[in-house]
């Protein structure tokens, strides 16, 4: 009898236990979703304090940690700074013990100087995973996972590593005549130019695949008895731009006369398609072999 009052006794405390443990998960998980939203979102950046961060707090970080309240407040100082139009949404939150994870999402228009990188203009949407350390209803040590490439590239700072790719499919398709598969690498809104003194520059800017198709492809199979493109070695650049240098091979229909002349094509990408072109051309070539 004596052996079973024992573990109702013992069962009894593990339960208030168990029960005092969840009320305090659930309480700091609170306090923590309702501090970065206040510090993010609406910008009050003093609720880093020791109200609700221990005074040893550390950021897990490279190359080094973030340690200390004060050194807490000036990282995420640069989030504000950086960035307007700012939405900060925690999509997750659990906790045990003293650990909470949280797994959140930042979307921003980098319109100010952020860790000394400045303003690019760019829209940035990431999402990411946190995990926490809690020590007496305070806030002990983060440390953030994210895809930081994907987060330079967004900022226009690293482009992303397909878009060569992307181009050379494209000027593979021109070389068969697949101009369905070109303009389908192309944006709605593409910004197409051709060169100043071009005869096809009359129509600069071109908006759109329609208006590449009617005021330069269309016209290029048109006016010429073959038209093709040499030499072409592609150039990875930041900002999501590749250039292409290259040469033209072509025969003018109307006065049967050739040229080869030196290209250059600076492509700039989004998303995987063609947002804008611009071409640079030896355009007195092109004239002297549309004289008559």
């Amino acid at each position: 009898m004596k052996t079973k009052n024992i573990l109702i006794i013992i069962l009894a405390f593990v339960s208030i236990s168990t029960f005092a443990q969840k009320s305090n998960i659930d309480k700091d998980i609170k306090m923590y979703a309702q501090v970065w939203d206040d510090v993010i979102n609406k910008g009050q950046i003093d609720k880093i304090n020791s109200t609700h961060f221990d005074t040893n707090v550390t950021g897990i970080s490279s190359p080094e940690n973030i340690v200390g309240i004060e050194n807490f407040k000036a990282f995420y100082q640069n989030y504000l700074t950086g960035f307007s139009e700012v939405t900060f949404t925690i999509k997750n939150i659990f906790g045990q013990g003293d650990n909470i994870v949280k797994h959140w999402q930042f979307k921003g228009k980098h319109t100010g100087e952020f860790f000394g990188i400045p303003a690019t203009g760019k829209n940035v949407n990431i999402e990411g995973v946190t995990l926490v350390k809690m020590k007496n209803g305070k806030i002990l040590q983060e440390q953030d996972f994210m895809d930081n490439t994907l987060f330079m590239q967004q900022l226009g700072l690293v482009s992303d590593p397909n878009n060569v790719t992307t181009i050379d499919n494209l000027y593979k398709a021109f070389a068969v005549g697949d101009i369905p598969t070109v303009l389908g690498g192309m944006d709605a809104n593409i910004v197409w130019n051709e060169a100043e003194s071009n005869r096809y520059a009359d129509g600069n800017p071109y908006t759109g695949p329609d208006a590449v198709l009617n005021g330069v492809f269309a016209r290029i199979g048109a006016e010429y008895e073959y038209f093709k493109l040499e030499d072409i070695k592609l150039h990875e650049m930041s900002n999501n731009q590749v250039l292409a240098t290259l040469r033209y091979d072509a025969k003018f229909k109307e006065t049967g006369k050739t040229y080869n002349a030196q290209v250059a094509h600076l492509w700039t990408l989004k998303d995987g398609k063609v947002v804008a072109f611009q071409q640079f051309l030896d355009t007195k070539k092109v004239a002297d072999a549309e004289k008559k």
